[in-house]
């Protein structure tokens, strides 16, 4: 992807560096083939009705807006002790907010992308069994791709739609005014549910 500034360095070794950039395509391309296995799935291995498949997956979305917040807050945003958490923190988010205007750094890299991916999977199907976790957890992708791009149109595009513009000021306002705050993404919901709109001392603080 070309980049008319010269993006921050991670990485001494050229092979490490390029898995630090990833082209905003990458994760319609990895994880379009995994939800359409899993509504496939749902319907014609698992049986389960439209309703049945409509009601999960409703679900596995809305889940997915709170671990968005969850993740996002806790451990993008983990408050680090000593130089080597700070660099594992730079490097899992820090980086991001060093240079948030950097098009090859928007959405998430493919391979912390699988590792929580396969962690959730495992943690659903314990929940739900084998039968129901297929249209849960292919909503659930869904939401990390809509979470994915809208991320990136936030910071590469301006809106046009009054919704846009609304999440877009909401998640510039946690880059530039309140770090500390909004931490939700595609949709402030839970900073509301959860009092982190403004910034207060405690959150500052962590707790």
């Amino acid at each position: 992807m070309q980049k008319s500034y010269q993006s921050i360095r991670i990485f001494k070794s050229d092979f490490c560096e390029k898995f630090t950039h990833v082209h905003p395509l990458t994760p319609l391309v990895i994880w379009s083939p995994v939800v359409i296995y899993f509504f496939y799935s749902s319907f014609v291995i698992r049986h389960l009705s439209a309703i049945q498949v409509g009601g999960l997956a409703a679900l596995g979305f809305f889940f997915w807006t709170l671990c968005e917040y969850l993740l996002h807050r806790f451990i993008f945003h983990f408050n680090a002790e000593g130089k080597t958490e700070e660099k594992l923190q730079f490097l899992i988010h820090g980086l991001h907010h060093s240079d948030p205007v950097d098009a090859s750094r928007l959405v998430m890299p493919p391979f912390p992308a699988i590792v929580l991916g396969l962690l959730f999977y495992g943690i659903f199907r314990g929940l739900l069994g084998h039968t129901y976790v297929d249209p849960f957890f292919g909503a659930f992708i869904v939401g990390y791709l809509c979470y994915d791009y809208i991320h990136f149109a936030i910071h590469h595009f301006n809106p046009k739609t009054k919704l846009g513009k609304l999440i877009k000021q909401h998640h510039m306002q946690h880059h530039f005014v309140t770090p500390h705050a909004r931490w939700g993404v595609s949709s402030p919901i839970w900073d509301h549910v959860f009092g982190t709109v403004e910034e207060t001392d405690s959150l500052r603080h962590g707790s």
